[in-house]
């Protein structure tokens, strides 16, 4: 196996990049970004069409973006085990079809039932898109490249997340989503011009080789810790985009901002357009510098720093908050990389259940993140005297967030430090299960 180069990278050739698998997958999943931030874009109307008001607004949209949430942690290991057995192809377009199917129906829900039904397929669905895209990506592009293909990919899906704002403030929300399943079905005649991975096609043909056996990554000290670590390094974009960037009113209101910003959408929007710069500036730069490691560590202390700002500013106006809620986009832009950096560490015959599963099981971290910030505002609310019943004190607000997200930055760098650096790694190999 040939060693990672620290050497800087040659420029990209376009015309090599520009292929069926990279164009499918960054549309593939610039869809899925659509997608997975449109319901949060069109939560309060849809429900508000469906019959629900006041609190149940908030308490019913939790309930059906935590079945999308669970769809999609059972979704990634499904996709990933079945794209290390049946192949990336057939797991890339099998995710867009599903998601996109979802999409459909949940402009179609009269019920709760049917919105709960539809959400939790849409969650499975749009958890097998990225890693199948990475991995194909991946195995396909030369090493001298291929994070440059992982970047446009990147790059390119998360840009849906500020189309997915403007059609939401656009068109009713049942259109929104015609929309969104009418995209992905349009990639499916795409399908034809996308070629297997090579190095996938040679695996299968050795019998010896188990494939996409999820619990194996559980059965290995040095492999767990390998994997727990490709999925650490995620915690911190997931922290800013679920937890400062989505209670944007609540933390402006908490600093003092003068003006007011009354919902977390165009927030989102700003974030994402941070975010796809930052995932198109960690991506070019990992590959013309010669290291995933250095990059991710530097994209993480920019995320240290301007989530430092976001909680220690004061009094400033709508646009300066909206300016740091961009530099906090730019700062997780280093989402590219991290998902390269997943797909890289391991053999052909775990790589798409290892690269599918981790961006997943980020996203499923939110849940823990949340409950932690929640249980960090009571408790430090308490601490200041705070009577119980009575509303939280600005300070425990930004105390907790400050709290969680430091924890969350220092287990990221912890967990990065001990990863191999993977640029120019060979990765035509199996993994010994």
């Amino acid at each position: 196996m040939a060693s990672p180069s620290s050497a800087v990278s040659p420029g990209p050739n376009f015309r090599q990049l520009l292929q069926p698998a990279v164009i499918v997958g960054a549309l593939g999943y610039f869809v899925d970004i659509y997608d997975l931030i449109l319901f949060n874009l069109v939560r309060v109307p849809s429900l508000k069409e469906l019959g629900f008001t006041g609190e149940q607004l908030t308490s019913t949209g939790l309930h059906l973006m935590n079945l999308q949430m669970i769809g999609m942690l059972v979704g990634g290991i499904l996709f990933g085990v079945l794209g290390d057995r049946l192949g990336r192809v057939t797991v890339l377009f099998s995710s867009i079809l599903l998601y996109s199917v979802a999409n459909i129906a949940s402009g179609f829900v009269h019920s709760l039932g049917a919105y709960e039904v539809w959400r939790l397929i849409a969650g499975i669905g749009l958890a097998g898109e990225l890693g199948g895209s990475i991995t194909l990506v991946s195995e396909v592009l030369p090493k001298e490249s291929r994070a440059y293909g992982t970047t446009i990919v990147a790059t390119v899906g998360v840009f849906g997340a500020v189309v997915g704002g403007l059609v939401a403030d656009l068109v009713n929300w049942r259109t929104a989503f015609f929309i969104g399943g009418g995209l992905g079905l349009a990639l499916l005649a795409l399908r034809l011009g996308v070629a297997e991975s090579g190095m996938f096609r040679q695996m299968r043909g050795d019998t010896e080789v188990t494939r996409g056996n999820f619990f194996a990554l559980f059965t290995n000290w040095k492999r767990f810790l390998k994997y727990a670590r490709c999925i650490l390094i995620g915690l911190p974009s997931w922290f800013v985009i679920g937890v400062l960037v989505s209670l944007a009113p609540e933390f402006s209101r908490a600093v003092g901002v003068k003006g007011e910003i009354t919902t977390a959408a165009r927030a989102v929007a700003v974030a994402y357009l941070g975010l796809t710069f930052g995932d198109l500036a960690s991506g070019w730069l990992s590959q013309r510098l010669g290291s995933r490691k250095k990059i991710v560590r530097g994209f993480l202390l920019l995320t240290l720093a301007a989530s430092t700002a976001y909680l220690l500013v004061r009094g400033e106006s709508v646009p300066v908050f909206y300016a740091l809620i961009f530099l906090l986009g730019l700062g997780v832009g280093y989402w590219a990389v991290f998902v390269t950096v997943g797909a890289e560490q391991f053999g052909t015959n775990i790589r798409a259940t290892v690269a599918t599963t981790v961006p997943n099981f980020v996203r499923g971290a939110l849940v823990p993140i949340t409950m932690a910030f929640t249980w960090g505002k009571t408790w430090l609310a308490e601490q200041m005297g705070a009577a119980p019943g009575t509303p939280i004190p600005a300070n425990a607000t930004l105390g907790s967030a400050a709290l969680v997200g430091a924890v969350c930055i220092a287990i990221a760098l912890w967990a990065l430090h001990g990863l191999d650096e993977t640029h120019g790694k060979d990765l035509d190999y199996t993994e010994p299960l």
